[in-house]
């Protein structure tokens, strides 16, 4: 049986999950606004752009044993062990600086972005409080392969890093390394940042080539 794996930006093992999920769902879309047109009794659908994709899986964990007629009392491992490796996979790697893109892979079903949200649900505790039966409730947003047409087939050596400073925004680092602020999103879009607000002095940020901006 092909086992789900989690691969995780930065890690060369994948993490395994303890069992296949029963299902899974996605979804994507567009946003649409509607104008009305003088002379027509319908408004007309105007496409503004695409949404990410989204996908939600939940997984289930189980380190219970039962008692035997060898051993007649009941045990197991901190099923924790293996949930908060998942768990921490939606918060900010000290390493990487922002938070790790994950790849849901599972037979020939595989789908790359970031955590948005982990639901902890413990359900089955031994009689000293440990908990031995969980399920994790993923949400994932698409994080795309190709952010644009100019970022295609670039190598990851051909960008650079830089170290944010005091004062210093994506507006600001995108007018001083593209010479537009408008490119800010895409710096925020490489590196995975939801909140352009919320970078920090000392982060370190990828920064894509400058020669494909364009």
């Amino acid at each position: 049986m092909t086992k789900a794996v989690l691969k995780v930006e930065g890690q060369e093992k994948p993490i395994p999950v303890l069992f296949n999920p029963k299902e899974y769902s996605l979804s994507t879309g567009i946003q649409c606004a509607e104008k009305k047109t003088p002379g027509k009794k319908h408004p007309v659908n105007q496409y503004i752009s695409g949404n990410s994709k989204s996908l939600n899986v939940a997984l289930f964990f189980d380190t219970y044993i039962p008692p035997s007629l060898d051993n007649p009392e009941e045990g197991g491992m901190d099923v924790t062990i293996y949930t908060s490796k998942i768990v921490k996979l939606a918060e900010v790697d000290d390493t990487l600086k922002k938070v790790p893109t994950v790849t849901f892979a599972w037979g020939n079903m595989s789908f790359t972005g970031i955590i948005q949200n982990v639901k902890e649900n413990y359900t089955m505790f031994l009689a000293d409080g440990k908990p031995v039966r969980a399920k994790l409730d993923l949400s994932f947003k698409s994080v795309p392969v190709e952010h644009t047409d100019a970022f295609a087939d670039k190598k990851k050596d051909e960008a650079k890093t830089l170290t944010v400073a005091e004062g210093d925004t994506l507006c600001s680092i995108a007018k001083k390394e593209y010479g537009d602020a408008r490119y800010w999103r895409i710096i925020a879009l490489v590196n995975g940042i939801l909140n352009p607000l919320e970078i920090k002095k000392g982060m370190v940020l990828t920064l894509p080539p400058k020669e494909s901006k364009q």
